[in-house]
């Protein structure tokens, strides 16, 4: 890290949770119609930040700028998607059953229920997304939509970067007049800080992005405390492809150049990137492999993230190289630079796939595994035999579907998002969007990390039985204030309960 950007001192890491606490208790009762404006407020700001934002990031990441500028695109504009869910309101989940007081052999209460926020959230930022899953990504939007206060731990790699990105929070948090510390920015480059921030009596959640020993870490930490604290981590997976054998008789030459551009896609360095490619031996698989290794001969290798990045991917590639049976099936005919991947194809039987565990791992970078199976059975158990994982894609003709719709069917048990007849990488920020998976590519299978259903990690349900209408909260009264959908006796309805 910078030494212009030390790391927060342990002992105040306490105060910082102290204040994040305070502004909860506050915060969590400001209107919808204020946060969403506090929301947009944060766009607005980051957006104003400019071209230095997006130059200060691509300095520190090696990022490219028509990339950075993406991410920032998608960073303002899943703020703003989060504003458009609180005015809307009916992401609470209200529901209302009205008592009957002459029931028989006992009354029944009025009973009424919806979603509040668990507490302050603590947000690690991620090295590969410095703005999306970072200091004002989607694990803090998400949260401060909740209302929860948040504090970021900034990302040792991109350190100017969030602090600007924090500055721009800074400013809408002043010009919305919403509670002063329900935003904090921390730095910490030891695993102590981290340690610190989870096990704080005052943190009621965890949101992270990046290794499977991060984000364990972090879980492990939760689990030890003596209230244990739900930690949702995002940590990668290998996305494995599965290439049917009548798509490869007929498309073999799209399908390699698709899949050349996807596993190369910002130097390999997405959590969604397809790592493990598997098909069946055949003149298909031969023409597509042909084709896949011309168009990644001809790729430039990229400038990773960072050393450690880059140290990693070199040591963990040259591992799987070394393994029995794994073959280079081709790499970039141009050499690398300093601090630059080659992208990397190598290839292996499925008998060998099978008996060597670490072959299934993620290789963080421009690398993927082609599995060569002699037949359905084989191909089906090398892609079974891999851990949870955010998506697999499934590439088939309507023949094919048709023919291993036995395999189809079983795609849900191992991802988050299961994609047909596409690449794995770009993910679209919707309600319809799965971003998660099984562990180990998640801790928590249950939730998503895109798009505004990710709110439902920092939030759980709290029932009023024969509350007083005056004491409920607005969304649960009866004459339905801010005129939400709402559960009303099992019936969908934006009316008021007479």
């Amino acid at each position: 890290m910078s030494t212009s950007f030390p790391d927060t001192p342990l002992a105040e890491m306490d105060l910082v949770m102290h204040r994040a606490q305070e502004a909860f208790e506050q915060f969590q009762h400001v209107s919808a119609r204020e946060k969403a404006a506090f929301l947009e407020a944060i766009a607005t700001e980051i957006e104003a930040l400019g071209e230095s934002l997006l130059q200060t990031a691509a300095k520190e990441t090696n990022i490219s700028l028509p990339q950075l500028t993406g991410e920032r695109n998608r960073t303002t504009g899943q703020l703003r998607k989060f504003a458009e869910m609180l005015l809307e309101g009916s992401w609470v989940d209200a529901s209302i059953d009205t008592a009957i007081p002459g029931r028989v052999p006992s009354p029944k209460p009025d009973v009424r229920k919806m979603l509040v926020p668990i507490g302050p959230v603590v947000v690690f930022g991620a090295s590969n997304f410095p703005f999306a899953y970072s200091t004002a990504g989607g694990d803090t939007a998400s949260a401060l939509a909740a209302g929860c206060s948040v504090v970021v731990k900034a990302h040792p790699q991109h350190p100017a970067t969030s602090t600007m990105v924090a500055t721009a929070i800074t400013k809408a948090i002043q010009q919305c007049q919403v509670p002063v510390q329900v935003f904090q920015h921390v730095f910490g480059n030891s695993a102590e800080a981290g340690k610190s921030l989870v096990q704080h009596p005052a943190t009621a959640g965890v949101g992270f992005t990046g290794s499977l020993a991060g984000g364990r870490a972090l879980y492990d930490y939760a689990a030890q405390r003596t209230t244990p604290i739900p930690v949702f981590s995002e940590m990668g997976s290998v996305n494995p492809v599965v290439f049917l054998p009548d798509t490869m008789r007929k498309n073999a030459e799209k399908l390699a150049l698709q899949y050349a551009a996807s596993i190369t896609l910002g130097t390999g360095q997405f959590c969604t990137n397809p790592g493990i490619l598997i098909a069946l031996e055949g003149e298909g698989l031969d023409a597509f492999t042909e084709h896949l290794g011309k168009a990644l001969n001809g790729t430039k290798p990229g400038k990773m993230l960072h050393q450690g990045i880059y140290q990693s991917f070199q040591n963990k590639r040259s591992d799987a190289l070394r393994q029995n049976g794994v073959e280079l099936l081709q790499e970039s005919g141009t050499a690398p630079g300093e601090m630059e991947a080659r992208p990397t194809i190598a290839t292996v039987s499925g008998a060998h796939f099978l008996e060597n565990p670490l072959l299934h791992e993620e290789i963080f970078g421009p690398y993927s595994l082609l599995v060569r199976c002699r037949d359905m059975n084989e191909l089906q158990q090398a892609w079974l035999s891999l851990k949870g994982q955010l998506t697999t894609s499934l590439m088939g003709t309507k023949q094919d579907f048709h023919e291993h719709a036995a395999l189809v069917q079983k795609a849900a048990t191992m991802a988050g998002r299961i994609i047909f007849n596409g690449v794995p990488t770009g993910v679209e920020v919707c309600p319809g969007m799965v971003h998660g998976g099984p562990y180990p590519a998640t801790t928590d299978s249950r939730f998503t990390a895109v798009g505004i259903h990710a709110v439902k990690r920092w939030v759980r349900p709290v029932c009023w039985q024969n509350c007083p209408d005056e004491l409920l909260p607005a969304e649960l009264k009866n004459d339905n204030p801010y005129g939400i959908w709402r559960l009303l006796n099992n019936e969908w309805t934006k009316n008021k309960q007479q």
